[in-house]
C-alpha cells in the first residue's frame, strides 16, 4: 500500500514538473517569436502559446498564476460632430455595427435585448456569442453583456455625451473581455495586427467619418455607410 502511494506521489511530481517545463519551454517560444515578427516567428509563437496553454489548463492554480483568466479592459473616446441621438440611434441598430467595425462579421438581433455576434479572430478564424442588454438610456448610454456560453466573455458601455462648446458629442466606449486562450492567445493576436487598444480606436475613427462624412474613406474597399 505504501509503495502504491509513493508511485502515486511520484507520478504526480514528474507530471508536475513536466507541466511547468511545458510552460517555461512554450513561454520562451512566444517571446522568441514576437520579437522575431515574421512567419517564422509568428509559427514559433502559436506553437509556445499553444503548448503553455495546454499545460497551464492541466492545472487550474498554475492557469490563474500566469495570469490566463485575467480580463482586458480597453476605453476609447472620440468626439463626433453630430448631436447625440443621431449617433445613439445608428449605434443601436446593432446590424449596422459591422459597416464600422471591422472584426466584426455580422450581429444578428434578436428582439429588443437579445443579440448574436460574429467576430474574426486571428488566423482566420471567428468566435460567436449572444449578448444581453443591461441598460438602455435613449441618447446617452448602451450597456451589454455576454450570455453564458460565448465564446468570448465580455462587456462593456458606449455612452454618448455632447461635448464641451457645442463641439458635438463625445463617444466613449468601455469593453471588457476575456481572449480565448488567456494572456497569451493575446500576445499572440498582437504579432496579427489584432491589438485590441488600437482596433477600438480604429472603429471609433471609423464611426467618426461615416457620421460627419457619409462614408468611410479607405484604400481596403471597405463598404460605405447607408
Amino acid at each position: 500500500m505504501a509503495s502504491t502511494v509513493e508511485n502515486q506521489q511520484g507520478q504526480g511530481d514528474s507530471n508536475e514538473i513536466g507541466r511547468w517545463a511545458s510552460l517555461i519551454g512554450g513561454g520562451a517560444m512566444v517571446l522568441m517569436g514576437l520579437q522575431q515578427r515574421s512567419l517564422r516567428g509568428a509559427l514559433l509563437a502559436i506553437a509556445g502559446g499553444g503548448l503553455a496553454y495546454k499545460a497551464a489548463t492541466e492545472k487550474g492554480d498554475m492557469q490563474q498564476a500566469l495570469g490566463l483568466n485575467q480580463a482586458i479592459k480597453v476605453e476609447k473616446t472620440v468626439t463626433i460632430n453630430k448631436p447625440a441621438d443621431e449617433l445613439y440611434r445608428y449605434w443601436h441598430d446593432f446590424k449596422y455595427l459591422p459597416t464600422f467595425m471591422k472584426h466584426l462579421k455580422s450581429v444578428e438581433v434578436y428582439d429588443n435585448k437579445r443579440s448574436h455576434w460574429v467576430a474574426n479572430a486571428p488566423l482566420g478564424a471567428s468566435v460567436e456569442w449572444d449578448a444581453e442588454i443591461i441598460e438602455d438610456r435613449e441618447n446617452e448610454f448602451i450597456s451589454w453583456t455576454s450570455v453564458e456560453g460565448a465564446d468570448v466573455d465580455n462587456s462593456g458601455f458606449v455612452r454618448f455625451k455632447p461635448a464641451p462648446g457645442n463641439r458635438g458629442t463625445e463617444v466613449k466606449v468601455v469593453i471588457e473581455y476575456a481572449p480565448p486562450g488567456g494572456v497569451l492567445a493575446s500576445a499572440i493576436a498582437k504579432l496579427f495586427g489584432e491589438e485590441p487598444e488600437q482596433q477600438i480606436g480604429d472603429d471609433l475613427r471609423r464611426f467618426k467619418m461615416l457620421m460627419e462624412a457619409g462614408e468611410i474613406a479607405t484604400t481596403e474597399g471597405q463598404p460605405k455607410g447607408g
